[in-house]
């Protein structure tokens, strides 16, 4: 197993074959004061009193503030209000056309579908009904800045209308990594939404280059997954600004598991609870452990090349590999060895991967999705978090400290 880390576009690209260093998101209530009455005379019952209901004086604070330039393309328009409900915002260019967008689940704000244009001026009418059924409107207007001088990079490793595995995360990418002191702000820009509905975090690795979303338990088989990460333009740290928004919609299909003990040397393939194949295989050898831990399938490639002799010198290897799923960045794979069929089910030879014969390596790569969870127990070596697509291999408690926002 060796060290390999790929740009976004490289990773995502599953048809070419290059060659590898590896092996590897009620109703207000009414205010009531009591009539005035006198004391009660002694020995008399208190006069029965009514309550009349006040309605709470509607107050509304609207962002951005009116008249205000170099406005990040990012803007929401920010509604503070009390005694009332918002009941429509309607945002509008230069130009008097309508921009589209949407409440925060909290009515906290309304976000545009899009990033704004630059140096455009926008208008913005807010309407709050109040408790007693009466309307309250309140305008604003803002001007957007000019094109950033320097961008944040980004990547979503999801595609829109893919079907994936159920412990698929949404993985967000970043370059540079957002420091620890602005990831609150990005954090709120990052929207899922799943159908049926379940319940979901975020978690940033140390280095904030990635962001994972995942619920408590693997997603139901079904679910509808729709993500918005909505940077362009967006505040990201010491005056940069996110390259674009991106987003997808997907499925998540049916519950398929691999589990592998290095104990027994074999995997055993679970689909929605019932064992369907056991196969024996070979795990790395004692000076290329595999690591134990539970990880995602990130990339297939029916044909590839692994090529170790640039990191590996004359101890280097440059071999043609059918039925390759990536497991780690650092190199671990599932992939068909026939070279070690023989030890397969007995003994660890391989450089870390996880080797199988050929047909069952056919039959795993048509049987897979991207996002279908693989776990291997009993080894030397421990999963590092960061080294794949590795949120399922901590528990949620632990993985929900990685928020930069409070989870309820």
């Amino acid at each position: 197993m060796v060290d390999l880390r790929r740009s976004l576009a490289a990773i995502l690209a599953l048809a070419v074959i290059a060659p590898l260093a590896a092996c590897g998101d009620d109703p207000k209530p009414s205010f009531a004061e009591p009539a005035a009455s006198s004391s009660p005379a002694s020995g008399a019952s208190a006069p029965v009193t009514e309550s009349t209901t006040v309605a709470e004086p509607v107050s509304l604070e609207v962002t951005p503030a009116k008249d205000k330039k170099n406005v990040p393309v990012s803007a929401e328009i920010g509604l503070k209000v009390s005694g009332g409900e918002v009941s429509s915002v309607t945002l509008t260019d230069a130009k008097g056309k309508t921009v589209s967008g949407e409440f925060r689940e909290d009515k906290s704000a309304w976000v545009p579908a899009k990033p704004l244009k630059t140096k455009q001026k926008y208008a913005a009418k807010v309407v709050v009904t109040g408790a007693d059924g009466a309307t309250t409107t309140e305008t604003t207007s803002f001007t957007t800045m000019g094109e950033p001088g320097r961008r944040t990079g980004t990547g979503l490793y999801l595609f829109d209308g893919n079907t994936y595995g159920v412990a698929m995360p949404v993985v967000v990418e970043f370059s540079p990594g957002i420091k620890k002191k602005d990831r609150a702000a990005v954090q709120k820009r990052m929207f899922v939404r799943t159908d049926p509905p379940q319940p979901g975090a975020w978690s940033w690795t140390d280095s904030g280059t990635q962001a994972y979303y995942r619920a408590p338990e693997y997603w139901k088989p079904g679910t509808k997954l729709t993500a918005r990460i909505a940077v362009g333009g967006l505040p990201t740290g010491n005056n940069i600004y996110g390259d674009k928004d991106r987003s997808a919609t997907v499925k998540i299909g049916r519950k398929l598991e691999m589990k592998v003990d290095n104990k027994s040397k074999k995997m055993t393939v679970v689909q929605d609870g019932e064992t369907v194949k056991t196969m024996p295989v070979s795990l790395g050898k004692k000076s290329t452990p595999s690591s134990s831990g539970t990880m995602v399938v990130m990339q297939k490639m029916a044909e590839t090349v692994f090529d170790t002799t640039d990191t590996d010198g004359a101890d280097g290897y440059r071999t043609e590999i059918q039925y390759a799923q990536r497991l780690t960045w650092s190199g671990q794979y599932i992939h068909s060895a026939p070279w070690s069929t023989g030890a397969q089910g007995e003994r660890n030879v391989s450089h870390g991967c996880v080797n199988v014969s050929p047909s069952n390596a056919r039959w795993l790569f048509d049987k897979t999705l991207i996002g279908d969870p693989v776990t291997v127990r009993g080894t030397e070596d421990k999963l590092d978090y960061g080294n794949g697509w590795t949120p399922w291999n901590v528990s949620w408690e632990e993985f929900v400290k990685g928020s930069a926002l409070k989870v309820p």
